[in-house]
């Protein structure tokens, strides 16, 4: 196996997109087969050293960052398609595969891989599915787990655990592959998967909307969802244009002034048979007061295009260093939720720009606030660390979660309670103890 140690290696691959953790791990290895993870976990073991297994590192709850002088666990060398399935179909992977390049395989098998995110070219398929990923079409086709038949996967024992071998049905108990997905590497390293693919979707067509007001959010999904085949609902506000248009250049085809908030639609639209349902589900919200402003895809460049304006805010505020927080409340209570949510954050901290973005479809909403220019990352994380028992206790008040889609790591650990109680947080460190009695697996995050 292939190990490094140099300064500029410890750093890259000792954090991830989280930056409020100076990375210092003692040195990193490549493992390149199953034998590789299980050696390096018994000899954790036997010297009592931490092992943080680290993919992608596209996480933003800082569950890959190692900060304690662990030995970071890389699958960059565990990156091979193992086999193909097409009656199902499904397909084998190591957990190292870039997540886009698997979506490039199924698409060039004339199949597709339906859990996508802006991020999918960099993050693993390990990760993904120790972090259960969303996305932006969770509103058509669930989250990562919905995808995952199978996965082989190394514990903090050293054992080797083949979790239902990719079948489609297994009634035999309890299903231990349910408790890997999303564990964040907590309970083992994920070597394989074997993924649920499907054929390849229609053709779609993307609408890009402006509302009034968020009170209008809600009427205006429930007429869309009624008179078109959704895929993906993704809503953000005017400050999210802002920096997309800062960091690109490019010229927002909509009234700006105009809203105070926009949405990405897409909806299966084959042939353009679409086309005229979508107008006239347009005119109707336009007409009803909801949407101020609007414009429908003519081709399959105009839907990347319009595409491009939610996809690019993550990276256009990124210099920013945002702090983070990832919500989740029912559907229906986002428009309240929100509207609570903001005012909190101009009541503590008035001087804060804060971006909204997110899959509004799902309920899930990222709350993104950004560090002032003239602050220090330090000062700005302690600010961030002061706001979130306030926002969280919002979040409990409308029994919702503390994180949709990002995961615990270390930026959540000790906010577990706002979304767990005490009886099942207890649980999940029995759990872990089974699985990784000497704690050598990612420690310190969920727990």
């Amino acid at each position: 196996m292939q190990t490094l140690n140099d300064a500029a290696s410890l750093e890259h691959y000792g954090q991830d997109w989280t930056r409020f953790w100076p990375p210092a791990p003692s040195k990193i290895v490549f493992p390149e087969t199953i034998d590789d993870i299980v050696e390096l976990v018994l000899e954790a073991r036997k010297g009592g050293h931490a092992l943080v297994p680290s993919g992608g590192r596209t996480g933003l709850s800082g569950g890959a960052v190692a900060t304690n002088g662990e030995i970071v666990v890389s699958m960059d060398r565990m990156r091979a398609i193992l086999e193909f399935e097409p009656a199902e179909p499904s397909i084998r992977v190591q957990g190292g595969l870039p997540v886009g390049t698997l979506q490039a395989a199924a698409s060039e098998r004339g199949l597709y891989y339906p859990v996508d995110w802006a991020a999918a070219d960099s993050s693993q398929v390990g990760g993904s599915i120790a972090t259960n990923a969303g996305g932006i079409r969770v509103l058509r086709y669930g989250m990562t787990r919905d995808w995952v038949r199978g996965l082989k996967v190394v514990t903090g024992t050293g054992d080797v655990l083949d979790l239902n071998r990719g079948l489609l049905k297994n009634n035999t108990g309890l299903d231990l592959r349910q408790l890997m997905i999303g564990s964040e590497g907590t309970l083992g390293i994920i070597a394989e998967a074997t993924l649920g693919l499907l054929p390849e979707p229609e053709a779609s067509s993307v609408l890009l909307l402006g509302f009034a007001d968020l009170d209008a959010l809600m009427p205006a999904l429930s007429c869309l969802r009624d008179q078109l085949k959704l895929s993906a609902f993704e809503f953000f506000d005017c400050a999210s244009i802002d920096h997309v248009v800062k960091a690109t250049g490019q010229t927002f085809p909509l009234d700006r002034d105009a809203c105070e908030y926009f949405a990405v639609i897409e909806f299966d639209d084959p042939n353009g048979r679409k086309q005229d349902a979508a107008l006239a589900v347009f005119e109707q919200l336009m007409e009803a007061g909801y949407v101020l402003d609007g414009t429908l895809s003519q081709s399959g460049s105009q839907a990347a295009e319009l595409w491009s304006w939610r996809e690019a805010i993550s990276e256009s505020i990124a210099y920013r260093t945002p702090y983070k927080n990832d919500l989740s409340v029912r559907v229906s209570r986002v428009p309240e939720f929100l509207q609570q949510l903001d005012d909190l954050v101009a009541k503590r901290y008035p001087d804060f720009e804060v971006v909204w973005f997110g899959h509004i479809g799902d309920g899930n909403l990222h709350m993104n606030v950004l560090c002032p220019t003239d602050w220090s990352i330090e000062d700005f994380h302690a600010a961030g660390k002061r706001l979130s028992p306030a926002v969280f206790e919002l979040v409990h008040a409308h029994g919702g979660s503390i994180s949709a889609e990002h995961g615990v790591g270390l930026l959540k650990r000790d906010d577990l309670h706002w979304s767990r109680s005490p009886e099942e947080i207890a649980l999940m460190r029995s759990i872990k103890r089974q699985f990784d009695p000497d704690g050598i697996l990612n420690p310190g995050k969920v727990f």
